[in-house]
């Protein structure tokens, strides 16, 4: 069962899900959530493995039909839309893809611009210039004729997000943005987040299990466990709620089947020692 945190919701949301449901075949992932992105705030999704959070993400940009419920962004719900117009409702969003999803046979530069070629008429000269102004707004000038491969990882993540701003969007994602990068390198990813809200004032949604990051980039949070959102609230309030899911959570306290196969491999070890 859904517990808000917080009493009411703004009534300037970007973005309002209502009982969200998503199957995969029979299995039925996500169990009739509902929750809304108020405008300019960074809203991070946490949960654990299998906890539906990245499905939800999925949803959310129009890669995973529901089965039912409504998706609410800038007053169109994506949920019952055709694909044309879909099309138009992604233009105003932006994506940064887990493991950054560039393309390898093109360069940096050319990466950042493939959604201005594909999707305006802009002059190639005009063209030219924004992709240069998004490398510098991620720390990349400079790179523009350098290949994916020749970039370290937290590199390839910040060319991936200035790919996502190409178009200027009012909404932008996160898939899992600390994922894979040594805590520095993750804390300059969190810091761009951070600027690129207070200088654009978009809206934000990222999907991660990084605690350190969640609390220092987000407003709020939502906590989602097997399909369900346990409770949403903002930091002060997630870390000051006593509900036992929230707390194992946030404390990180292992699963009692997990405590049990830990005891027994000790148990193990202790006893070839002692042979």
């Amino acid at each position: 069962m859904e517990t808000a945190l917080t009493d009411s919701l703004e009534t300037t949301a970007t973005i309002s899900v209502r009982d969200l449901r998503v199957n995969y075949g029979e299995r039925e992932i996500l169990h009739g959530i509902s929750f809304d992105v108020n405008r300019g705030e960074t809203l991070v999704i946490l949960g654990g493995s299998g906890s539906g959070k990245s499905t939800l993400l999925r949803t959310l940009v129009g890669l995973e039909k529901p089965s039912s419920g409504q998706i609410w962004i800038k007053g169109q719900d994506i949920a019952a839309i055709p694909p044309s117009e879909m099309d138009a409702i992604r233009k105003r969003i932006g994506m940064s893809f887990q493991g950054g999803a560039l393309f390898g046979s093109m360069t940096v530069g050319e990466n950042v611009a493939l959604p201005l070629r594909e999707h305006t008429r802009l002059e190639e000269s005009t063209i030219e210039i924004m992709l240069r102004l998004k490398l510098e707004q991620v720390g990349l000038q400079g790179f523009e004729y350098y290949m994916p491969s020749q970039l370290s990882g937290g590199m390839k993540k910040r060319a991936a997000v200035a790919r996502a701003l190409a178009m200027d969007p009012e909404i932008l994602f996160f898939d899992e943005p600390s994922a894979g990068l040594d805590p520095i390198i993750a804390a300059g990813i969190d810091q761009l987040i951070l600027e690129l809200k207070q200088a654009f004032r978009m809206t934000i949604i990222v999907v991660t299990h990084e605690l350190a990051s969640a609390y220092l980039i987000a407003d709020r949070m939502v906590l989602i466990d097997k399909g369900n959102i346990v409770a949403i609230g903002t930091t002060e309030e997630m870390r000051a709620s006593t509900q036992p899911r929230v707390r194992q959570f946030l404390d990180r306290v292992a699963e009692p089947e997990v405590s049990r196969e830990l005891d027994y491999l000790q148990m193990l070890t202790e006893d070839r020692r002692s042979k």
